[in-house]
């Protein structure tokens, strides 16, 4: 297993992503996959962020759990791994940021591990489909459309690709890695399409940074405290 360094704590950490076990771990992602949990769940997230709405409260974990996902991506392209344990170590706190209250991710750093080039599309569709799973989940809790929870975590991976392709050490690697999001194959097992594709309409996220390009709304703007963002499709 690697030993993680200084910079990719630090790019862990600026997405609430820490390695420490948090003093009070609320749930975990496996909490999340029992389905006897989901009401509890529900009324939690409508707790932590008093949202004016239970999709507002969900959508706002989807957005959580988007960071961890999309630092899953980053850490595959730059330094070739991945975090590679249960679902059951993957734990959530609550957190105080920026004035609001919201749920930081614990995960044990030993279980990152190396990626080999022949399992790289192999990775890249299991990522993918653990999306899926806890998306699946997560649409048990309350009437919330999965184009919103797939552009939440497509918003993290379109900067974090954006920063790795204007990295010249990095930038041929990220391209290889996007060619395989867009390419349907790693899609299969629930898409006939692939929606990071529908998301950028096979635009460079160069070329889409700063640009409006959701096509859903992710309810920041029903959380107190947040705000609609920037490029709000419904303002």
């Amino acid at each position: 297993m690697p030993s993680l360094t200084y910079d990719q704590l630090q790019m862990l950490n600026s997405y609430s992503i820490f390695t420490e076990n948090p003093d009070k771990p609320l749930f975990t992602l496996e909490n999340l996959h029992k389905d006897f949990f989901i009401k509890d769940f529900r009324n939690l997230m409508m707790g932590i962020t008093q949202a004016g709405t239970e999709a507002a409260a969900v959508s706002h974990f989807g957005r959580r759990y988007g960071m961890f996902m999309a630092i899953q991506f980053y850490m595959l392209t730059a330094y070739d791994q991945i975090w590679d344990g249960h679902k059951r170590d993957v734990r959530y706190s609550l957190v105080h940021e920026y004035g609001v209250n919201t749920l930081a991710t614990f995960i044990t750093a030993t279980d990152f591990r190396y990626v080999e080039d022949h399992e790289r599309e192999r990775v890249i569709t299991s990522l993918l489909f653990q999306i899926h799973q806890t998306i699946i989940q997560l649409r048990k809790t309350t009437s919330i459309s999965p184009l919103t929870l797939w552009e939440n975590i497509f918003g993290y991976m379109l900067w974090n690709y954006y920063e790795l392709l204007e990295n010249p050490n990095l930038a041929d690697r990220a391209f290889e890695d996007l060619e395989i999001l867009e390419d349907t194959k790693v899609w299969a097992s629930f898409s006939n399409k692939s929606l990071f594709y529908q998301y950028t309409g096979g635009k460079s996220p160069v070329d889409l940074v700063g640009k409006p390009v959701r096509k859903s709304c992710c309810f920041s703007k029903d959380i107190p405290g947040l705000m609609a963002c920037e490029f709000c499709p419904v303002k």
